[in-house]
């Protein structure tokens, strides 16, 4: 493979500017298919086959009057301290308001909350339903602008109006502050090669891959259904390993530059060497994202795919598209230097490296690292005993929303309960009928725990299904909740055996709640496979029993780590205010299963590129321990600058105001810390010290059978000396010579 890699990296370098033009049309015609194609990315979060889609499914089925499937929203009025909302003045203003509603576009009814009695017992809160004859990924923003600008003559008249519910649920959109984490891996970048010119390339370039893997999901969205969260998983994963795989390139033609390698022949065995731990980093993440359809759920499998699409284009652009800008760059790569990075950059060239010193460090004493940062992480592991996984609500966004501010309305209003009010759909095809059915079935809730009101059943005109709203005392997140849900469940048989009929819970919160249970259910098996594809390919690139175990470890104990942080901070609200957080719940339910095949990919990078090196010197004759030093002092620089503008993209998200990505962004950003400075810079040279030569066994008929990759590009290495180039330039030079012909 790093024959064929080499090949590659010079025919990018010797036809570059046919290469650019290449991506720069791939980019155009992407972005034109985007631009004519693309939808709203607002797919909801439903597994087929829980019963809570079954019941929805039901729904559609049995009540079409009723627009099922159709958008909602409500609107909510609150009268001003001392008033009612059925005082005079107050009514006509709510009344008018709500006719400016039903003229809005494609609303199919306005519910009079006065005549529906959705009214708060102590008088100070109404609010309206509003159906819509679409669902909610055919809502157009003319339509929801409507919506938020009809309480114009009840703000007019002094009342508070505030919108919620589905329909206002405009297409996520980034925000600036995201940008913050691309200047902090502009930054890094700058300090790790020193020169202008080297840290705008791999910033460059995943720019790049990121607008054609961007372009290319939008276009996707015409024909698949995305949720509102995939896209921007895809720019966050994009980004950071687009600007990690273009790093490990660089910096490998930096260090040919240094040993004075032609700048073409430097661009060749980088592509062929770095380029081989990339095409197998890369492979790793999109294998493990794209296990994700092993679970069977439609929106995972979207969201994995999604990202793995992304990771593939950054490997293809690293491959292609790097090895070309260094052919523009050519003799001018270390050009204008960073001010006051010189001398350092020259020191780093003749002394002993930091990540050199750190090795040796914990090379000598082995156990006692080893033993800090087990305990270290299993600490940090702690609160992930107390992981609860559900779906978010409108009572997880900002406090300045409008959505938020009707949550909280009606919560104070009508009770806690009032925001995630379950449906009973009761199938009467039993020989009692349905009115009986649903009769017992009212008596039967009434009598539960938990159960704030139940409202009459409303019967289908067929006659053969009926629908009850059921309003528990407890908020949504609640486990109350939850047991409230398998209580009306646990009703089922005694429903069926007295009427013949058949009960059904759905809505929101049963959504929810089926929904996490089906994906905790599901992360076992994913975890098994992807530690098992871990083994695998780990063993086929270091040809080693024991190593591929400790990295697999290495995995787990910082996979434990990062639940932990994830429930302390936004589970128990530690440190919550600090990043944003404004109100604390479950962890929403996708995401454990998310991070195992996102940090596993990850993770998997920095062990290639630390442990690859390893083993090439102990190959060629070094002691455990000088194999152990060698890898740092080769790797060392490049996984710390890969980890810290990593975790910098991801951290970027956490300032956002999407409570989904904060928590995305929080988790991969620790996650990625803590594996490449606790496991693989500490741990890892700990436990191969301990190891010795027992580090690199491996059963000689295991040896013959398994395919000999190169991951390394040793071979290539020994076929391609260097040769200094004529006229070759120091890297610590500021660059301002004339650039040489190259290519």
């Amino acid at each position: 493979m790093a024959s064929l890699l080499y090949r590659i990296g010079r025919f990018a370098f010797e036809r570059r500017r046919l290469v650019l033009a290449a991506w720069l049309l791939v980019l155009v015609a992407a972005g034109g298919l985007a631009g004519a194609f693309s939808k709203n990315a607002d797919a909801q979060l439903t597994i087929p086959g829980v019963e809570s889609v079954t019941a929805t499914e039901l729904l559609q089925d049995r009540f079409p009057q009723g627009a099922a499937g159709g958008a909602t929203a409500r609107v909510v009025f609150a009268a001003p301290d001392g008033e009612q909302v059925s005082d005079p003045q107050n009514r006509t203003a709510i009344e008018e308001s709500l006719a400016a509603v039903g003229q809005a576009a494609q609303v199919a009814a306005v519910s009079d909350p006065f005549e529906s009695q959705s009214v708060s017992p102590d008088g100070t809160v109404a609010y309206a339903t509003v159906s819509y004859a679409v669902a909610v990924d055919a809502i157009t923003e003319e339509a929801r602008e409507g919506l938020l600008d009809s309480g114009e003559a009840a703000e007019a008249a002094g009342l508070q109006v505030e919108v919620g519910g589905e329909a206002t649920q405009a297409e996520a959109h980034q925000s600036a502050a995201e940008a913050i984490g691309v200047l902090v891996a502009m930054l890094v970048l700058a300090v790790t090669f020193g020169s202008l010119v080297a840290a705008g390339l791999p910033l460059l370039t995943a720019l790049i891959g990121v607008g054609v893997g961007m372009a290319g999901t939008l276009a996707l969205s015409a024909v698949v259904d995305l949720t509102s969260t995939a896209p921007t998983l895809g720019l966050m994963v994009g980004l950071a390993v687009g600007i990690d795989y273009a790093l490990f390139i660089s910096i490998r033609h930096k260090q040919h530059l240094a040993e004075g390698m032609d700048p073409h022949e430097s661009a060749g065995m980088s592509v062929g060497t770095a380029g081989s731990a990339v095409v197998f980093a890369g492979a790793t993440v999109m294998i493990a994202l794209a296990g994700l359809t092993v679970v069977g759920i439609p929106f995972l499998t979207t969201m994995g795919l999604v990202a793995a699409g992304m990771v593939g284009v950054a490997v293809l652009v690293a491959l292609t598209l790097v090895p070309a800008l260094l052919g523009f760059a050519g003799r001018s790569f270390n050009k204008y230097p960073v001010p006051g990075l010189k001398g350092r950059q020259a020191r780093l060239a003749s002394n002993e490296s930091t990540g050199t010193r750190w090795a040796k460090l914990v090379t000598k004493r082995p156990a006692a690292f080893l033993l800090a940062a087990v305990i270290g992480t299993g600490i940090l592991a702690v609160p992930a005993l107390d992981l609860e996984l559900g779906l978010p609500d409108e009572g997880n966004l900002s406090s300045e929303t409008t959505q938020r501010q009707a949550y909280d309305l009606l919560a104070d209003g009508f009770g806690p309960g009032f925001n995630g009010p379950l449906t009973v759909v009761v199938d009467g095809a039993g020989t009692g009928g349905v009115q009986e059915a649903a009769d017992t079935t009212v008596e039967a809730l009434s009598g539960l725990d938990d159960v704030a009101g139940v409202a009459p059943a409303t019967l289908n005109p067929a006659g053969d299904t009926a629908i009850i709203t059921v309003f528990p005392e407890s908020g949504p997140a609640d486990s109350a909740t939850k047991d409230l849900v398998g209580s009306i469940r646990d009703l089922q048989p005694e429903v069926a055996e007295a009427t013949g009929g058949e009960i059904y819970v759905t809505g929101n919160t049963a959504l929810g709640i089926d929904i996490s249970d089906k994906l905790t259910g599901a992360l076992p098996l994913f975890l098994i496979v992807v530690v098992g594809l871990s083994l695998v390919l780990l063993t086929v690139a270091f040809r080693s029993i024991l190593v591929p175990l400790k990295a697999t470890a290495g995995f787990l104990l910082s996979l434990a780590a990062t639940f932990g942080a994830l429930v302390a901070v936004f589970q128990w609200g530690w440190l919550a205010e600090l990043i944003g957080v404004e109100s604390t719940g479950p962890i929403i339910s996708f995401l454990p299963i998310l991070l195992v095949g996102l940090l596993f990919g990850l993770a998997m990078d920095y062990e290639v590129f630390l442990v690859s090196r390893m083993r090439e010197d102990y190959v060629h004759g070094a002691s455990p321990r000088e194999s152990i030093v060698g890898g740092f002092r080769h790797g060392a620089r490049v996984v710390t600058a890969a980890a810290l503008i990593m975790a910098s993209v991801f951290a970027g998200f956490i300032l956002g105001d999407d409570a989904t990505i904060k928590s995305i962004g929080f988790a991969l950003a620790f996650g990625v810390l803590i594996d490449a400075f606790v496991v693989r810079m500490t741990m890892v040279p700990a436990v191969m010290a301990l190891l010795g030569d027992k580090a690199w066994y491996l059963p000689s008929w295991l040896d013959r059978i398994l395919p000999d990759v190169d991951i390394e590009g040793a071979k290539l290495e020994r076929d391609h000396p260097a040769e200094p180039a004529a006229g070759a330039e120091d890297p610590t030079s500021d660059g301002d010579q004339v650039p040489q012909p190259v290519g």
